[in-house]
């Protein structure tokens, strides 16, 4: 998870926080109590060496030492070489944690929530039945792991609490007009000391965040837990790292899902467009619900209401609100509140409570939102998903520069998201990160690899339908299923169609019907 509107277009809003579990309930409480779940001992396997090259044969070969951590979860760390190319140049630590079947174990369900960035073990251990549905927890041992660089994994380090509110949350509004080039060199500043820390707090892991050094990771972890092939659900960003695990290991490659999926052909301008006017599609069947439900802040037909949205965004660009901490909502803070809402139409009461406090002057629930988005809670920032954002996406888009690409795509965004597109761009804040990316952009095949289920939710504005369209279709044996409605992602949704189909492949190996249509 991170926020957008300081992102510029190539490495915007899609890429920032593809989140399954970015949902938010008007309860007053955003994180659901867990019950305890029991579990049943499975037995452990011999790790899979098979074919493993001398000098990675120490990782390969480990054994793990599991702990219990606390309601039904045992926890463990594995040892990964930092560089993948070098294994002698030295060491990180992976987390990881497990939730033994409930029944008889068919083997380990690797998962991934996002991001990049978000935490696997948070995801897990805190939300599982979130995460998968009761069959999955039934005759998989579920398992959950942070990515390197993120959470309690050898991690991105940048800021401190006081300085990421400093740096998501001026304290004072930005002196030049938005849109200036002074408004860009101001913000570029504050990206550059950004990056600055993360090169000095991370003790030199930064070169080596990178997604395909994550899935050789993903590999490692599949090999010492004993599985001959990788099982594997993914969600947002988590389907770019399966999609890689399975172009680099199409023979290890077993059942994966790949759940809201990012397109990983399309440039980076593109990601930023398409995703802007996904959030746009999402915001305006957020308001055409909110015009036909009681106590909506908003009147008159649609436009109408986007066009008052967006008279109180540019309101509070001018004159940001402050809350009871002292902290000021300006325009990039309430677009970020937005944001998090449409990842899940469960939020949007949540959300018409935020606008209409903000339109009274009031921004407690915008920065409840935007809060929970960024991962801050209680004034303490409760996970590190910012900085292994930056770094990840720092390293994975090659630089585009453009300026007529770069033109052509702010005036798409400006003609297809009216209200968001004054929000959306900034200088590009990987312009000044300490080395220079090593990813690439083309079509993932996965040649070798079986079939592969891609889910796409038709008004997902995270990760856009066309995206999964796109990945299925790349994909040597690319099987598309298609959740018709709103919201990120489609699995365990509530849409029996999609988690019968995804539950079938993953446990009995069925494959459904390409272009399965789940309405």
């Amino acid at each position: 998870m991170n926020t957008p509107p300081l992102s510029r277009l190539r490495r915007a809003a899609a890429l920032i926080a593809g989140v399954a579990v970015a949902s938010v309930a008007l309860s007053g409480c955003l994180y659901a109590l867990i019950p305890e779940q029991s579990s049943r001992p499975s037995q452990e396997r011999e790790p899979d060496t098979e074919g493993v090259a001398a000098d990675l044969l120490p990782y390969y070969s480990q054994e793990l030492d599991w702990t219990d951590c606390g309601a039904g979860f045992e926890c463990t760390d594995v040892t990964a070489p930092l560089d993948w190319e070098n294994p002698s140049a030295g060491e990180i630590s992976l987390s990881v944690v497990r939730h033994r079947a409930e029944g008889e174990a068919v083997g380990s369900l690797l998962t991934n929530p996002g991001g990049p960035g978000a935490s696997g073990v948070d995801l897990i251990r805190d939300s599982l039945d979130y995460a998968v549905g009761p069959a999955l927890i039934e005759n998989y041992d579920v398992i959950g792991f942070d990515p390197r660089g993120v959470g309690e994994s050898t991690a991105v380090t940048c800021f401190d609490d006081a300085e990421m509110d400093e740096y998501l949350y001026p304290s004072e509004p930005v002196g030049a007009e938005r849109g200036t080039p002074e408004w860009e060199a101001d913000l570029l500043e504050a990206h550059r000391s950004f990056a600055e820390a993360c090169d000095a707090n991370s003790g030199g892991i930064l070169p080596y965040i990178t997604t395909v050094n994550a899935a050789r990771d993903m590999d490692l972890i599949r090999a010492v837990l004993g599985d001959k092939q990788l099982n594997y659900l993914g969600y947002s960003y988590g389907t770019f790292l399966g999609a890689t695990y399975a172009e680099l290991y199409p023979e290890k490659a077993g059942r994966l899902v790949l759940d809201g999926a990012i397109d990983p052909a399309i440039p980076g301008l593109d990601v930023g467009a398409t995703q802007a006017l996904g959030f746009e599609s999402a915001l305006r069947a957020y308001m055409q619900d909110c015009l036909e439900s009681d106590g909506c802040p908003f009147t008159g037909t649609v436009d109408e209401a986007m066009t008052d949205l967006g008279a109180l965004l540019a309101s509070v660009d001018r004159t940001p609100l402050e809350n009871g901490d002292g902290r000021l909502l300006n325009a990039d803070a309430l677009m970020t509140g937005i944001i998090a809402a449409l990842y899940s139409q469960d939020s949007w009461d949540y959300l018409t409570q935020a606008l209409e406090e903000a339109l009274q002057g009031d921004p407690t629930t915008a920065f409840v939102l935007a809060d929970f988005y960024n991962g801050r809670e209680n004034g303490t920032y409760i996970d590190n998903s910012t900085e292994a954002f930056r770094a990840y996406n720092c390293m994975d888009y090659p630089v585009e520069d453009d300026p007529a690409a770069e033109a052509a795509t702010e005036a798409k965004i400006a003609e297809g998201a009216p209200t968001i597109a004054p929000y959306w761009t900034g200088p590009d804040p990987c312009e000044v990160w300490p080395y220079p990316p090593t990813g690439t952009r083309g079509e993932i095949t996965a040649e070798g690899a079986g079939p592969i289920l891609v889910i796409g939710t038709t008004n997902d504005p995270a990760t856009p339908y066309e995206w999964s369209e796109s990945l299925a279709d790349q994909l040597e044996e690319g099987v598309l299923i298609t959740r018709v409605g709103e919201g990120h992602t489609g699995y365990n949704k509530g849409n029996a169609c999609v988690d019968d189909a995804v539950e079938a492949f993953l446990l009995d190996d069925v494959v459904p019907e390409d272009g399965l249509r789940c309405e």
